[in-house]
This record gives C-alpha cells, sequence and structure tokens, in this order.
C-alpha cells in the first residue's frame, strides 16, 4: 500500500498537467486510441518476458505521433481511431495467447494492479514522470499558447509541429504511467476526467493544473482506500469518484449560468 500511495501522487500529478493540455488540444479520442496500443505493447512483454511498463513506453511513443499526425482531419478522425484500435486490440489478444502467462496477466494490464506494484517499478515509474513533468516544464510557454491560443502561438514565431511532436510523446509516456494504476482500458479517466472538471471551476492554465491535480489526487486516495476496505477493483473506484466529481463540475458550471 505503500507503493501504491507513492506511485498514485506522481500518477496523478502527471495526469492533471497532462490532462489540461489535452483537453485544451480536443485529443480526448488520442488517449483512448493510445490505451489500446498500450495494452498490446504491455500484452508483447509479456510474451517477450519484458515488464509490462516497458512494452507499453515501447509501442505508445512509436505510434503516438504517426496516429496524431493521421488523425488531424477530423473528416477521417473516427476511421483511423477504429483502424487503429482494432488492430491493437487485436495484436495484443494475440500476444497474450501466445504467452505463457496466466489470465490474471491480461486482468492487470487492463484493470491495472497498483496494489501489487514493486519497489523497482515504482522508481521506474518517478523516473518516467520527472522526465514528462520536467520537459513539459521546459516547453511550458509554447505549448500554453499553442495549446490555448494559437494566433499567439503564430505570431511568437514557435515551431508548433515541434511542439505538437513534443507533446504527443509525453502524452504516450503519460499514457504509460498512468495505466500502472487504473490500466490500459481505463486510461482516459484520469488524463481527461479531472482536466475536463477542473476547467468548470477556473480558467487560468496553472489554476486548472492545481485544480486537476487537485482531483485526480482525491481519486486515486481515495480510491485506494475503498480498494483496501472492501477488496473490490480500486479502478472501480477511481473512475466513479472521477465521474462523480464532473457531475458535480457540471452542477456547478450550470448554478453558475443560471445566476
Amino acid at each position: 500500500m505503500r507503493h501504491a500511495f507513492v506511485a498514485s501522487n506522481f500518477i496523478a500529478i502527471v495526469s492533471g498537467v497532462i490532462g489540461v493540455f489535452v483537453v485544451a488540444r480536443q485529443l480526448s479520442f488520442l488517449t483512448h486510441t493510445l490505451s489500446e496500443i498500450g495494452f498490446a505493447g504491455a500484452s508483447f512483454a509479456v510474451f517477450a518476458g519484458w515488464a509490462p511498463l516497458d512494452g507499453m513506453i515501447l509501442f505508445t511513443m512509436l505510434s503516438s505521433v504517426l496516429v496524431g499526425q493521421m488523425s488531424i482531419k477530423e473528416s477521417r478522425r473516427e476511421a483511423v481511431i477504429s483502424a487503429v484500435s482494432g488492430l491493437f486490440i487485436g495484436l495484443g489478444i494475440l500476444f497474450l495467447s501466445l504467452s505463457s502467462q496466466t489470465a490474471s496477466s491480461a486482468t492487470s494490464i487492463l484493470f491495472g494492479s497498483v496494489v501489487g506494484i514493486s519497489a523497482s517499478e515504482v522508481h521506474q515509474l518517478i523516473i518516467l514522470s520527472a522526465v514528462v513533468l520536467a520537459i513539459t516544464v521546459l516547453i511550458y510557454r509554447q505549448l500554453k499558447f499553442s495549446s490555448f491560443d494559437e494566433v499567439g502561438a503564430q505570431v511568437s514565431g514557435f515551431n508548433q509541429t515541434v511542439i505538437s511532436v513534443v507533446f504527443l510523446l509525453l502524452l504516450a509516456l503519460s499514457v504509460s504511467v498512468a495505466a500502472q494504476i487504473v490500466g490500459s482500458l481505463l486510461i482516459f479517466i484520469l488524463l481527461t476526467i479531472p482536466a475536463a472538471s477542473a476547467k468548470y471551476f477556473t480558467h487560468g492554465v496553472a489554476k486548472m493544473m492545481g485544480l486537476a491535480i487537485l482531483f485526480s489526487l482525491l481519486g486515486t486516495w481515495a480510491g485506494l482506500l475503498l480498494g483496501y476496505l472492501t477488496n473490490w477493483p480500486v479502478s472501480f473506484f477511481i473512475a466513479v469518484i472521477e465521474v462523480i466529481i464532473y457531475v458535480i463540475a457540471l452542477l456547478y458550471q450550470n448554478f453558475i449560468e443560471a445566476n
């Protein structure tokens, strides 16, 4: 449980920070697609005898830029998502069927296994989180302009293509990190819902990040505690708590608009 809480802290921080830009850039669809790609990567790692996180990083990093560029045009976005998702889900199932591991491996990949996370996995997760946050800080100004003020970004002379590629790679790493607690099936919960909830309470980018991190921490901490007390899946409680927060955010927004 100590390892789980340490891991959840870093996962929540990364999800809150990156999630704000995911929502601003309207890339929730890509987060969902990367979850299927991550599932295939983790399954391949199980088949190859690697750590599942290594496989997720490999697959998501290699495919994030390609899929992101392929789905820029909204007219072909649905087709790209369907094709890529179907392909990688099929590959994931194939790798699991060829491996000698039990069905528990598939369950861990799909729904997470944060309570069973080891010290070495926590260290790896912390390093990845630090990398994501450090790069985000370095390109924060350019990324903020590119995500929230495209006109300002163009006037400032930022190379938006480079910023977009770097952000897609950061998103791929974030997906791999977040999967450790909610699994590949529910990655989009932490990477989209807290940030989407935060935008209804505040509008400053830094304030949105802080609130998104708070919502992510609330969901992961409460999810871990309830999972420990009930022996139910942690990811279930995280999903329910984050959705409740989002509903409250919508009600708050409706109340503000009505008054």
